[in-house]
């Protein structure tokens, strides 16, 4: 077990301490790997993984933990030329294990990139090793070996078929959740689909034929979101998909309806009607279920009106039954000083004005 011998890779020497248990095992692209490392990556609580395959910021420890068995601990001393990045990832898991944002505060750029422009990892041990790269010893142990398959996968880790296949069945099961009515449960469904989508569209050139057919498969997609956050009362997120939608399906009839339905929901009638004679606009049998959406929505107007002016009459009401006894007294003063003064003037204008008054009157006439 204390054999030291070289793996089949320049700069890289193994030592077992503990063997392990059972063959070798097969490590297929996506194998996820549990391993604790030189940080003594125990102390966060939980063993750091590794996905086989996804170019790992430090592409050595991919190689030593696919020469070990289960439950194997093992000694690596590994090159200068395999251990430069090694102060990047440092810095990550020891930020992950204080409870924070290994990305937090970084500008859209690489590790290098970043690290050049703060000039610091903010530890001044990996500070040192970025400077002067050594040679590194890493001491391991493979806890547990989990199939491609054994987990939720996230689409960063599949291939572009194997997110295409991933598609339908989650579209299937969001339909089979909406039949249940768990339309939260749903919409992640019809949500990761899209996303799924999405991540192999940007790969293809906007305009060419498969890029085209992409955008027609989450066109039904994102409908379905939709219609869960409408029942979900959502109103806005469904405005905010459905304006997205319609932006590259200008010919989109149920985008147009189901955003009429979310802005007749909160009150935008001007958007509500425009979108709904979009709906008819574009397909005429649809004529008679737009004029019925457009009664109710007059009908929930003038609902709101009349349900706002009671709101402030009792509104204004109530202000003036809270008023105090002495303001309520000069309220009632001035009002019938003033329907004394009317009364007043009606009785001048009905009998004639007073000689002083009609001097003055022909006085400033002139």
């Amino acid at each position: 077990m204390e054999d030291t011998y070289l793996l089949k890779h320049p700069g890289v020497k193994k030592k077992i301490l503990v063997g392990g248990t059972g063959p070798l095992p097969h490590f297929p692209p996506g194998t996820k790997v549990l391993r604790t490392v030189v940080d003594d990556s125990r102390l966060a609580g939980r063993p750091a993984e590794i996905f086989v395959g996804k170019m790992f910021k430090l592409e050595v420890w991919e190689t030593l933990l696919t020469s070990m068995r289960v439950g194997e601990v093992a000694e690596f001393w590994c090159d200068a030329v395999h251990t430069g990045l090694y102060p990047i990832v440092s810095k990550g898991m020891r930020l992950i294990a204080q409870g924070k944002d290994p990305l937090e505060g970084q500008r859209h750029m690489c590790g290098m990139g970043n690290l050049f422009h703060y000039h610091s990892t903010g530890f001044p041990e990996l500070d040192e090793l970025m400077r002067t790269p050594q040679p590194l010893i890493f001491i391991m142990e493979l806890l547990q070996v989990g199939d491609p398959m054994s987990y939720h996968r996230e689409s960063w880790m599949m291939e572009k078929d194997e997110k295409l296949s991933t598609v339908p069945l989650l579209h299937m099961r969001g339909n089979a959740l909406v039949k249940q009515r768990q339309f939260q449960e749903a919409a992640s469904e019809y949500k990761e689909a899209v996303l799924l989508l999405k991540t192999v569209q940007s790969r293809e050139m906007p305009g060419d034929a498969d890029y085209m057919n992409l955008a027609r498969l989450i066109v039904p997609l994102e409908l379905n979101y939709c219609q869960c956050m409408l029942e979900l009362h959502e109103y806005y997120e469904v405005i905010e998909h459905a304006s997205e939608l319609l932006d590259k399906h200008k010919d989109c009839v149920k985008g147009y309806y189901k955003r009429a339905k979310a802005h007749a929901a909160v009150w935008n009638e001007k958007e509500a009607r425009r979108d709904f004679n979009m709906v008819a606009h574009l397909d005429p049998t649809l004529a008679s279920l737009v004029h019925r959406e457009l009664r109710a929505l007059s009908e929930r107007m003038k609902e709101k009106y009349w349900q706002e002016k009671d709101a402030y009459w009792n509104k204004l009401d109530a202000d003036q039954s809270a008023s105090p006894p002495a303001t309520r007294r000069v309220r009632i003063f001035f009002f019938f000083f003033i329907l004394r003064l009317f009364l007043l003037v009606c009785q001048i204008t009905l009998r004639g004005a007073p000689p002083s008054i009609m001097a003055s009157h022909s006085f400033c006439s002139l």
